[in-house]
């Protein structure tokens, strides 16, 4: 069951309010028979209230709809809005700010910016990528910088001013015409990057890398060749981490260019963001949206976004 269009006035025209796009959502999630997400009971009963239900189960009789269990529910914004939204962010290849969002969409910026991240949830891989064949490696710094509170070593001097630090390093696997795979960490550290190789590389592939001192121990499993750009040495034969640069490249144009800072609290979740465009990079936009919508079970509360504790155990799962 997949939408043909093309662009966002299309979709609009396909869905002009709430209840044309929640009838199509609740025949693309329950094909057309209401299943209770409490209990899985498909026996239900029909409310007054446009798209509500009641449990049909003795044991549960619930009242539930289509967006329970989804990054939609709770949410007041109305469906074709969420669709437009959704839109937008996977067809944008360099993002969309939550200002513009919010402008286009006749939202408040704060309500934008909460759809965008339940959105980037949708974008999230929920198997693990395993890399095969060629794969291409490299680390960059995407976090916003942040004051710490060290002093500076090797100075006579205390200067006046607090002492900048680069936090936020995102590790980078690119299979050649593959997919990417992009892990966030403090700093580039030897034990987070040869945990994340080994996790997600076959002992098969063959790896390239630059001449970094952070692959040349420890990956003996590996078949391992690399380019030594402290030499301006970029391409040897066939060797070369210019796919993973060019990632790179679209991604800090976004950062940049689109959202002009980002924390490190969220800088997984834009990760998952220009992850899912990458892979999803051969469809067409419409295509692209369909799979999208395909992938909305998971919630993400206003609590747990801005929650300390939550964002630690959400990126360490």
């Amino acid at each position: 069951m997949e939408l043909n269009f093309k662009g966002l006035p299309q979709l609009l025209k396909r869905f002009p309010d709430d209840k044309t796009a929640r009838e199509y959502f609740e025949q693309l999630r329950w094909n057309g028979t209401p299943v209770c997400p409490y209990c899985a009971c498909d026996k239900s009963y029909k409310l007054s209230k446009e798209g509500q239900y009641k449990c049909g189960n003795r044991k549960c009789h619930k009242k539930y709809s289509v967006l329970v269990g989804t990054v939609f529910q709770s949410s007041h914004i109305p469906l074709n809005i969420w669709f437009a939204a959704m839109y937008l962010i996977s067809s944008h290849k360099k993002g969309i700010a939550s200002h513009q969002i919010a402008k286009d969409l006749n939202l408040t910026q704060k309500t934008a910016w909460f759809m965008l991240h339940r959105i980037r949830l949708m974008a999230k891989e929920k198997e693990k990528v395993i890399l095969k064949g060629t794969v291409e490696l490299d680390e960059a710094y995407m976090a916003r910088k942040y004051h710490s509170e060290m002093k500076p070593t090797g100075f006579d001097f205390t200067p006046s001013w607090p002492r900048i630090d680069r936090k936020g390093c995102v590790f980078g696997m690119v299979e050649r015409k593959g997919k990417v795979v992009v892990k966030v960490f403090p700093s580039n550290t030897g034990a987070d990057i040869k945990k994340a190789i080994r996790e997600h590389i076959d002992k098969s592939a063959t790896i390239y890398t630059d001449d970094s001192f952070i692959y040349r121990t420890g990956l003996d499993e590996y078949k391992r060749e690399s380019v030594t750009h402290s030499k301006r040495e970029y391409v040897r034969g066939n060797v070369s981490t210019n796919q993973i640069e060019n990632f790179w490249g679209v991604m800090k144009r976004g950062v940049y260019g689109t959202y002009h800072q980002v924390s490190y609290k969220h800088l997984h979740r834009y990760c998952d963001e220009f992850s899912y465009r990458y892979n999803s990079r051969i469809l067409a936009d419409n295509e692209r949206f369909n799979i999208t919508l395909n992938r909305t079970e998971g919630r993400l509360k206003y609590s747990q976004l801005i929650s300390n504790e939550r964002e630690e155990t959400e990126r360490a799962s």
